[in-house]
């Protein structure tokens, strides 16, 4: 099939965008139009609250995050696509299998997303094999693909095609698919129809709110990022403040409890792809083992993975951490001792976290 570049028919090339983009392994595919100055306010709000912590590129883009036209010129529609992230072997129930690791402080918690491949490397390679596809079927036409990659404002441009709502926590919600999934841009510069927008459907709920260990979300719909464990494990680079270090658990990358907490992750859909199956080690395994980890195993172990961005430093700041908490809940030998054997290790910012788990335990 193809259309005659001069006359596209935007809904009959957007159904056939679904079904190429169905056996590339995403969900959903959605079309936003590029004026979202009303939500400029709100981004704006936000930076001057300071509630982007240390990610200085949030506040270096300024405005462009929100204005397509500016980051890429000529767009004129923003194709959106979901992909689901559970591994393919998900078992039912498993909201309560995440939760139940919380009380097995022996062991390191790494959230979901992150236990299979880079999300990065997955959805960029397959945004452009529906990029190329599209050009086969209209010919040669102007486009740039985003997997949070750049100053994007990914969960607006969703909830505007459509993809879901935006739910209490900030995340994109889906009624058939809950939260698990990651979000990817292309900016066309071919006119195609919009889909429709999702209407929210949290009502009253509060779930994700009240789960969150240490209060980022200060009010629905607004994070702040500086309280977020997700961000102190893995965009902060620093020495994580000390009053929220017991929070923290046993949580060494990443935090899923607002996910967990939310009803509609009852749907989360399982990815099709092999690319999110889980890796043995990330998943159950101990604080002692990865604390062991030498930077030479931990790149090894961490290759094609998201871990690997924080490296080695970050990664062994973040059990130290959760090693405190563990040995403040019971007395552990083991643990102990794999936190004396890097007292001394040559990084400051290591040997300031292993002190302080020392000292609290």
């Amino acid at each position: 099939m193809v259309f005659d570049g001069a006359q596209i028919d935007g809904p009959l090339l957007l159904a056939h965008m679904r079904e190429w983009a169905r056996t590339l392994g995403f969900s959903q595919i959605g079309v936003a139009g590029v004026d979202l100055s009303s939500a400029e306010p709100g981004l704006a709000a936000w930076l001057h609250n300071g509630f982007h912590g240390e990610m200085a590129y949030m506040a270096a883009h300024g405005m462009k995050r929100a204005r397509p036209a500016e980051l890429v010129p000529g767009t004129v529609s923003v194709v959106t696509a979901r992909m689901d992230y559970l591994p393919r072997g998900t078992p039912e129930g498993w909201q309560g299998i995440e939760f139940a690791r919380l009380d097995r402080p022996q062991e390191a918690i790494v959230s979901m997303y992150a236990r299979g491949r880079d999300y990065h490397k997955v959805m960029r390679s397959r945004l452009q094999s529906l990029s190329e596809r599209i050009a086969e079927a209209i010919g040669p036409f102007g486009h740039r693909v985003f997997t949070d990659s750049a100053p994007v404002l990914e969960v607006e441009l969703a909830a505007r095609s459509g993809q879901g709502w935006r739910g209490k926590h900030t995340l994109v919600l889906n009624r058939e698919g809950g939260s698990m999934f990651f979000l990817g841009e292309i900016y066309v510069d071919v006119a195609l129809p919009p889909t429709d927008s999702a209407s929210g459907h949290c009502g009253s709920c509060s779930a994700c709110i009240t789960v969150c260990p240490t209060g980022a979300i200060v009010a629905p719909y607004r994070l702040d990022a500086r309280r977020c464990i997700s961000y102190l494990t893995i965009e902060h680079a620093g020495p994580i403040p000390t009053e929220l270090r017991p929070l923290m658990g046993n949580r060494i990358y990443g935090c899923d409890d607002c996910q967990l907490a939310c009803p509609w992750n009852k749907f989360a859909g399982r990815s099709t792809l092999p690319d999110f199956d889980a890796r043995a080690a990330l998943t159950g395994g101990t604080l002692a083992d990865l604390f062991g980890w030498s930077e030479a195993e931990f790149l090894a172990r961490t290759e094609g993975s998201p871990i690997r961005r924080i490296g080695h430093e970050r990664w062994l700041r973040n059990i130290a951490v959760a090693l405190g908490n563990s040995l403040r809940r019971k007395e552990d030998p083991a643990l102990r001792a794999a936190l004396q054997a890097r007292a001394d290790h040559p990084s400051a910012l290591v040997r300031e976290h292993v002190e302080w788990a020392l000292r609290v335990s």
